[in-house]
């Protein structure tokens, strides 16, 4: 152990002839080790909320999905749907149609997207265990069944269980339609609605599906589709199979995998998770003056050892070493207190539960607020605490000895 280390740390555990610098050293520890508790509880809840959103956007989204850069469709004439099914682990190929939407039940209406899927879709399983209430879908006779969000039912007043439960649906007339008659600037149609889908709130309350084949007639894509999603093998390796995409559809197209379906989402939450950070950073600097105070008290309290050293041949350099030792010490040992005791709080809010979201009435997606510990988050924090600290101390013990 170096001489300075080693000091530093006999001063740590050594009665100080004042009670007071004792208590203040203390107090310190605890002041970062609650800053390094709190840090890495609400950074684990953020992981846990984004554990949970993209959870539920995997229930409803496509594993890929294809669109085109030059514009907003994809002729599926020239599309190579049977080139991506030979891919191995490549299980649906599906072209889709989303169109911007009117909903109307009575005299209640929503904006929201209405999108068109074939009924090959509800064969995957998260899918299907994402619809609530049997019943059926595509197209029986003259009539057409839908699937609504639980948001979008709920603002339109549609009851599922009614047997008279339909959505009337105006969508824009393709080309430059411009007359002020609703009838003419729409194509309308109607929905029976039997069902309904629950997913992330942001898509439940805007969205509804319809038959791939209705809404093409409607809105008059003959041979076109928005896009092309793709189902793989949940085993199979992602980013191969959309490496081997993309060589077969050409730069015409972009292969997007979930995370960049809702990139804007995703970086919403990692921009709040920033910012959240850097207030507990700011926490954490309230809490340093803590160590601070203790160290400056401490180097008053030594000044006949500093004397002391200097007399054996010791410098300025070693006695500045000893005392920023010192203040890297309490930091770190609070930070890891903290750590610690942070990282059994959320394994136990993670496998207990401790804290309920809401009052526990069932509301929520979740009943607890999930957790989910990151060894990154432990490292950042880590590294905070001991930057911050020894900035603490450095900067102390320059100015404190210039009065020695």
């Amino acid at each position: 152990m170096k001489l300075p280390l080693f000091i530093a740390q006999r001063y740590l555990l050594a009665k100080k002839s004042h009670n007071l610098i004792n208590i203040v050293t203390w107090i310190s520890i605890v002041s970062v080790a609650v800053a390094a508790f709190a840090m890495i509880f609400v950074l684990s809840i953020f992981n846990g909320f984004n554990v949970v959103i993209s959870d539920n956007i995997h229930k409803m989204s496509a594993d890929l999905q294809i669109t085109s850069v030059n514009g907003k469709t994809v002729n599926i004439n020239d599309f190579p749907f049977e080139k991506i099914r030979e891919i191995k682990n490549v299980e649906l190929v599906l072209p889709t149609i989303t169109e911007d939407a009117l909903f109307r039940n009575q005299d209640k209406q929503q904006i929201g997207q209405i999108k068109g899927v074939p009924a090959e879709l509800y064969t995957v399983e998260r899918i299907d265990n994402s619809i609530i209430k049997s019943g059926s879908f595509g197209t029986n006779a003259d009539v057409a069944f839908a699937i609504p969000g639980i948001g979008m039912a709920y603002y339109l007043g549609i009851n599922p269980n009614s047997p008279f439960a339909m959505v009337q649906v105006y969508v824009p007339r393709r080309g430059n339609a411009s007359s002020f008659n609703l009838e003419n600037s729409f194509n309308t149609g109607q929905l029976v609605v039997n069902e309904t889908f629950s997913t992330l709130q942001d898509i439940d309350e805007t969205t509804i599906l319809a038959p791939y084949e209705w809404l093409s007639e409607l809105i008059g894509y003959d041979e076109l589709a928005s896009d092309v999603e793709i189902f793989i093998n949940q085993s199979a390796n992602l980013n191969k199979i959309k490496k081997e995409i993309k060589k077969i559809v050409g730069p015409d197209y972009r292969v997007l995998d979930q995370y960049e379906q809702q990139s804007t989402l995703y970086k919403m939450m990692k921009s709040e998770k920033l910012a959240v950070y850097l207030i507990l950073v700011f926490i954490l600097v309230m809490a340093t003056f803590n160590v601070i105070g203790s160290l400056s008290m401490l180097i008053i309290e030594k000044k006949k050892d500093t004397s002391t050293i200097r007399a054996m041949g010791g410098d300025n350099s070693l006695i500045r070493s000893i005392f920023t030792n010192e203040g890297m010490i309490i930091s770190v040992v609070g930070g890891i207190i903290g750590l610690i005791l942070g990282i059994i709080a959320v394994l136990l809010q993670q496998y207990v539960g401790i804290i309920r979201l809401g009052d526990g009435t069932g509301s929520y997606i979740v009943e607890y607020y999930p957790v989910a510990l990151q060894l990154k988050d432990v490292l950042i924090v880590l590294a905070t605490i001991t930057i911050i600290g020894g900035i603490a101390a450095f900067s102390t013990v320059r100015v404190s000895m210039k009065r020695l």
